[in-house]
Order: C-alpha cells, then sequence, then structure tokens
C-alpha cells in the first residue's frame, strides 16, 4: 500500500491512525534517510496508542520504553548498534515478542533478527513534488 502526504501533520496523522489500529504483538520497522519525517510518524502513532508523553528518537540508548497508554510502546532506534548482539544484549526479544507495540527505525540493518511476521513503513522524499511531500511504503512480511 502507498500513501503520499504533503504535511507534516498528514505524516503525524498516518502514524496516529495506525496506532489507533495497532494490536499487541505488533511490530512495525520504519526505514528512510534523515530527515524524510520518521519521528513525526512515530509520534503520530504513540500519539494513536493513548501515549501523551513526549517522543524522541532514542538514538543514544537503543530503546525508549512508553508503557501509558492503551498497550505498551517500544521505539527503537538502531542507527548505531555495532551488531545485532547489541540487540540481545538489551533483550529486545522481550519487547518484540511482548504484548506491546514495536517500532524500530533503520530495521535494515538488523533485518537477520526481525521476526517473520511484521510491518515496513518507507518514508520517501520527492523533491520534485514538493518540499514537504512524503511517499509511504506500507508492507506486510
Amino acid at each position: 500500500m502507498i500513501i503520499e502526504t504533503n504535511s507534516e501533520k498528514e505524516t503525524y496523522e498516518l502514524g496516529f491512525k495506525m496506532g489507533q489500529s495497532a494490536k499487541a504483538g505488533q511490530v512495525y520497522t520504519l526505514v528512510g534517510d534523515l530527515g524524510v519525517g520518521k519521528t513525526v510518524f512515530t509520534k503520530g502513532l504513540a500519539a494513536g496508542l493513548g501515549i501523551e508523553e513526549s517522543v524522541s528518537s532514542p538514538t543514544f540508548t537503543i530503546v525508549q520504553i512508553y508503557e501509558e497508554g492503551r498497550l505498551p510502546f517500544y521505539h527503537f532506534d538502531v542507527y548505531r548498534i555495532g551488531d545485532v548482539e547489541e540487540m540481545d544484549e538489551i533483550g529486545y526479544e522481550d519487547y518484540i515478542y511482548g504484548e506491546g507495540v514495536s517500532l524500530i527505525e533503520w530495521a535494515n540493518l538488523i533485518e537477520e533478527i526481525l521476526p517473520e511476521h511484521y510491518t515496513e513503513i518507507k518514508i520517501e522524499k520527492d523533491l520534485e513534488k514538493g518540499f514537504d511531500y512524503r511517499r509511504v511504503s506500507v508492507c506486510e512480511y
């Protein structure tokens, strides 16, 4: 499925709708270059889960945990990860295979340990269509 957004608000709202429909155990992977709107999408997803706490990228902690929504939300950023063994060290399986919703930014760096079923969200810019244009591809695996 391909969705086009033309503003930060629309990208946020897409995340919000996905958060509202997310179920326990859902794993999302989030792929896209720096500055495409991954954090905006993630904030929307968290809000859709009922999380009111400020959401930021966990670049230096690998995972941020938010537990006050209708489901726990586990926000991973694996951009700075050296190898997949670091994921074992933080106990990622407890999150990924738990009862919350997981979102993994830069998941292409840890493809070999992703669960069998997940939803990939890929956000891309196309400056020919405008500065705020985003093409969001959603693919189920």
